[in-house]
């Protein structure tokens, strides 16, 4: 008896692996999935720029990791005592011009460099709704910053106009690092803010757009099912978080195991299993920590351990080990 609607999975284009760094870029479904790739110590970077949510901002600021010039003041504006950016997630704003631009600066650097290196990136688009702030530019903002509504105008991206923008942002990109994999998800977070309808017009845009990118670049471009798995199979209110919008902890776990299970190589996922057991191991908090019991305990996790570097002699597992060492 099936109780869910399973999503099939075609076969991937590509895969991904410990071996390869990986710099995911989007809405807020990205940090879900690259906080957990952290977790598991895969080589990742999320969100240099903080969570952005349109297909416009996201590629604004790839564009701006190819060619990472340094913010400077002028491209930051002061309100309500804090200096943002208009490329930036708020979690970028500070009280000093000083101190934002460190902190965007540094970002800009660490990503670029590991983009440099990377052979696979991951966009997450979360809304075709965008809004232009007025003026000479019209240019689309990643984040308004609560200033008041009258100083943007607020449209909805529509399909050539988001395979345009990304078909010339790849080109981009490809010249630079050809070797780059792009794997692109539609975030099942709704924007109800945009109202229902407005919100399931944004996402069929997205989902067409996306499609369309990948139909013309199949080699270098893939398509994980993200929308559709929270859609279909994790169709219920338990697998939302108290606000019914954001997908729960329990979800956000489902959908990446999914994408571990389909998207790793053979060894990677061998290795991703042997990790989560020193996880598991490293974490247990025994009744009687002083006990024989326990020690012979921690000593086999440090055998595991010894075992692990062994067989993935490029994998750094020394907090691990350092840290079974203090409990023995």
């Amino acid at each position: 008896m099936e109780l869910t609607t399973p999503i099939d999975f075609p076969k991937p284009h590509f895969t991904f692996s410990y071996r390869q760094p990986i710099l995911l870029m989007g809405s807020c479904f990205a940090d879900a999935v690259g906080e957990r790739m952290k977790q598991q110590r895969f080589p990742v970077d999320v969100n240099p720029f903080g969570t952005l949510y349109n297909p416009a901002s996201v590629a604004r600021g790839l564009r701006r990791l190819l060619a990472p010039k340094p913010y400077e003041a002028d491209e930051l504006f002061e309100q309500e005592g804090l200096f943002h950016s208009f490329d930036h997630h708020s979690r970028f704003s500070k009280g000093s011009a000083e101190e934002c631009l460190k902190e965007m600066n540094e970002s800009l650097s660490r990503s670029a460099d590991l983009l440099s290196q990377a052979s696979r990136l991951v966009i997450t688009f979360g809304t075709a709704w965008v809004f232009r702030l007025k003026g000479e530019e019209n240019r689309i903002v990643s984040n308004c910053h609560k200033l008041p509504a009258d100083l943007f105008i607020r449209e909805r991206m529509d399909v050539d106009s988001i395979v345009s923008l990304w078909t010339e942002t790849l080109t981009a990109l490809w010249e630079k690092y050809p070797d780059v994999k792009v794997l692109f998800t539609v975030s099942p977070i709704r924007h109800l803010a945009d109202g229902a309808h407005g919100n399931q017009l944004s996402k069929s845009t997205l989902l067409l757009a996306t499609d369309t990118i990948i139909k013309t670049f199949p080699e270098r471009t893939d398509y994980f099912p993200a929308y559709e798995l929270f859609m279909d199979e994790l169709r219920d209110y338990r697998f939302y978080a108290a606000d019914m919008v954001h997908p729960s902890a329990l979800a956000a776990d489902y959908v990446w195991e999914r994408f571990a299970a389909h998207y790793l190589d053979k060894e990677s996922g061998e290795l991703l299993t042997e990790i989560q057991e020193i996880g598991k191991a490293l974490a247990h908090r025994p009744f009687h920590p002083e006990s024989e019991a326990y020690k012979k305990f921690m000593f086999q996790t440090m055998l595991k351990i010894k075992s692990i570097q062994d067989k993935f002699p490029y994998f750094d597992l020394s907090n691990e080990m350092n840290a079974v060492k203090k409990k023995l």
